[in-house]
């Protein structure tokens, strides 16, 4: 083995296995000191004391912080895992809260439904659900899930809520299209309960935008009309039966003509929220025939 000569100029350095050896014959020196600090004395223990000391409180303190965030970890896996399994009851529980939300709404509709088909005993009736309707914001015409094989056909009235919807202007084998009273170019002729006044009600999409729609032409020679009065069908009507509830008055205005009075009716129906209705399988031809 030749010596190491530092030539005149060059920076020493030393080979990497004698670096290594150096360095284990260190550690196995401290690690002998580590165990045997009672052996010695007098100097030996002295630096012992300036190096194994604080070599063995790094490692005790290193190992302690390693031990804490092992701890911190296992700690941090249990919380995920809990808030995991919370986050999926919060989930099941919404799911089963707006179920039970829909439950209750359709037991609602289907309470008004009952109420109104008793209400109107005399005519046999069968309940239909809305599967379409046109654009907008209102229901003024739609498309319910029984036709002709249902024993649907052409102006069969329709009713929900409290009262008249509109009535059916087209069928197919499973389905009906059905306009309703609030629709542009629906017109039903109508009378005031108390009074048998004759009026026109004429739909109007845009005033139903301020909940109501338009009453005309009705002749009341003995001023009896008021406010709040109840509109129903007509006898006199060709498309619908008589007696149906239509809607209350909201405003009463005498015409130009001093003859008529014109204003606005609060309808009976909510035409913004509509899911079920009723059929009548009755048609005003047919009972007039």
């Amino acid at each position: 083995m030749s010596p190491i000569i530092k030539r005149k100029g060059e920076k020493f350095t030393m080979p990497g296995k004698y670096l290594l050896f150096i360095l284990t014959i260190l550690c196995t020196g401290m690690v002998l000191l580590t165990f045997n600090t009672t052996v010695f004395s007098g100097p030996l223990s002295a630096v012992a004391g300036y190096t194994v000391v604080p070599f063995e409180k790094g490692i005790s303190a290193v190992g302690s912080w390693l031990s804490g965030r092992s701890g911190e970890l296992v700690q941090i896996r249990e919380l995920i895992a809990e808030n995991e399994r919370l986050r999926q009851q919060v989930d099941d529980l919404t799911i089963q809260n707006t179920s039970l939300q829909q439950d209750r709404y359709e037991l609602t509709n289907l309470r008004e439904l009952y109420d109104l088909d008793a209400q109107y005993d005399e005519y046999e009736k069968t309940g239909a659900r809305i599967i379409a309707r046109d654009t907008g914001n209102w229901f003024h015409s739609f498309v319910i899930d029984k036709g002709v094989k249902d024993g649907i056909a052409v102006d069969m009235n329709v009713m929900a809520g409290s009262g008249l919807v509109g009535r059916v202007v087209d069928v197919g084998p499973n389905w009906a299209k059905v306009k309703a009273i609030i629709a542009d170019d629906s017109n039903v002729s109508a009378m005031v309960l108390s009074s048998s006044d004759n009026m026109i009600v004429a739909g109007n999409l845009k005033l139903y935008a301020s909940g109501v729609i338009e009453f005309k032409q009705l002749v009341d020679s003995d001023n009896v009309v008021v406010e709040g009065d109840k509109i129903v069908t007509s006898n006199i009507s060709d498309k619908y039966l008589p007696g149906i509830l239509v809607g209350y008055i909201s405003t009463i205005n005498r015409d130009a003509n001093n003859l008529t009075k014109s204003g606005y009716i609060t309808p009976a129906v909510d035409f913004e929220h509509l899911e079920e209705v009723l059929v009548v399988m009755q048609r005003k031809q047919t009972i007039e025939e």
